[in-house]
Parts: C-alpha cells; structure tokens; sequence
C-alpha cells in the first residue's frame, strides 16, 4: 500500500511515520508537510510544502496512492487535502486524527467524500519511543501528566493511546475498513 501521511514532524505523526515504515503493508510513503521529518529510509519521500490548504502546485506526486493519513491540525487543512485527494485517488483511504477540540463540520465533509474516509478521536496520546512534542507548552504537559498515564490506562483502558498504536490502527483500516467510521481511543486501541 502507498501512504501520503501529512503531519509527519507532529508528536502523532512521528509515531505514524515511524509504524509505516516498519510495517510489510506500506510499500511507500510520501510526507507531506511545511518541515522536513528528518528521516531517511528508502520507503520514504518527501514534499515539503509550507500551505497544506493549496496543493495545486504538488498534485502530481500525490497521484497513485492507496491511503492518506492526516494528523496535523487546524480544521481547514483536512478538508482541502480530502478535497484534493478525492479528485486524484477516488475510493482511496483517508484517515483524519481529529483533535480535543472536533470541528464536527470538517469531519462531516471529509465523510462526504468519495473516499473511504475514518475519523480518529484518540483522547489523551502518551508520546513513547523518545517523541517529544515541539511546542513548550505541550512538552510540559506531557511531563505534568505522564505520571498519570498508568492510572488512567489501568482504571480506563480505553481512554488513553499512543502514536504507535495510531499508527498501526491506521494502517489496518486503510486495508480492510473498520466497522464504524469516527473512532474512539477503545477502537483505535483495539484495532
């Protein structure tokens, strides 16, 4: 399966990226996104592109591909990469990792779609594998909650994932669907 996967940079993104690339399903990837990941392995290229919202200008090398996963933020930006890709890859995966704050608008327009569109919900993400976040802000809350993410796994199982389940989440929907198409930390988490 070849995979355009924006928001590699990101804390989630980094874990997708990092499950791609070790999974046999994922022949290619394509990271799209306005930094360089940093990484270098012979399944990955890279578009770095600074306005997510205009893709006119890259539309060529996102052509042919079998699935999208979309982690950066901002309401915007998944609709138009959806957008795009519904016109170039119809019937492709797309799966979109919504934030805390759901704008349910742009989920529902990426549902809309011609695509086999899913919306990730993962509550808390707890970083792992050396990820840090890039803001300050984030990294201390990272560090101020990281103490509770045992509890939180132990007392609500469900309700707390990491990139790297994401990640392997996202590949096997993109392969054989998932029974609903806006999932929650407990469908990802199962997944």
């Amino acid at each position: 399966m070849k995979v355009i996967l924006f928001g590699a940079a990101g804390t989630v993104g980094r874990g997708v990226l990092r499950q791609c690339l070790l999974d046999d399903r994922v022949t290619a990837v394509l990271a799209v996104g306005p930094a360089p990941t940093g990484v270098v392995h012979d399944r990955l290229r890279e578009i770095v592109r600074a306005d997510l919202l205009d893709l006119a200008p890259v539309e060529a090398g996102l052509r042919g591909h079998d699935a999208c996963f979309f982690c950066p933020g901002g309401p915007g930006r998944p609709r138009a990469a959806g957008e795009t890709l519904a016109r170039l890859n119809p019937g492709s995966a797309f799966v979109y990792v919504s934030g805390a704050r759901v704008d349910r608008a742009a989920e529902e327009a990426l549902l809309a779609l011609p695509l086999r569109s899913y919306v990730f919900r993962p509550g808390p993400v707890r970083p792992e594998g050396g990820v840090t976040a890039r803001t300050g802000l984030h990294r201390l809350a990272y560090i101020v909650v990281r103490p509770l993410y045992p509890v939180l796994r132990r007392v609500l199982p469900a309700t707390a994932t990491t990139p790297g389940q994401i990640g392997r989440a996202m590949i096997t929907v993109a392969e054989r669907g998932a029974p609903r198409r806006v999932l929650g930390p407990a469908d990802i988490n199962a997944l």
